[in-house]
């Protein structure tokens, strides 16, 4: 997630891959599992909309069409879908 925050748009294969549809898998291992985190950028930010999916060979078609239907309800109405640290 640092190398995400840092590097943003440039991170590339193998962290990180675009999917379609302008949606990207960051990909994470922790204590030796292998998962990936669904993402897409809203200007310079990358907003999650889907994670800890478990890696298999390839992200699940069904779980793309749910990142991409909660990508286009956060852009209609980022505000009501950002955190913010207080």
């Amino acid at each position: 997630m640092e190398r995400l925050r840092e590097i943003g748009h440039e991170l590339r294969r193998p962290e990180a891959d675009f999917l379609r549809d302008g949606i990207y898998e960051l990909r994470v291992t922790l204590r030796g599992v292998h998962y990936r985190v669904l993402y897409f950028f809203h200007g310079a930010i990358a907003a999650v909309v889907s994670h800890g999916l478990v890696k298999e060979r390839v992200v699940s078609p069904k779980e793309i069409d749910r990142a991409i239907d909660r990508k286009k309800r956060f852009e209609a109405n980022p505000s009501r879908h950002t955190y913010k640290e207080t």
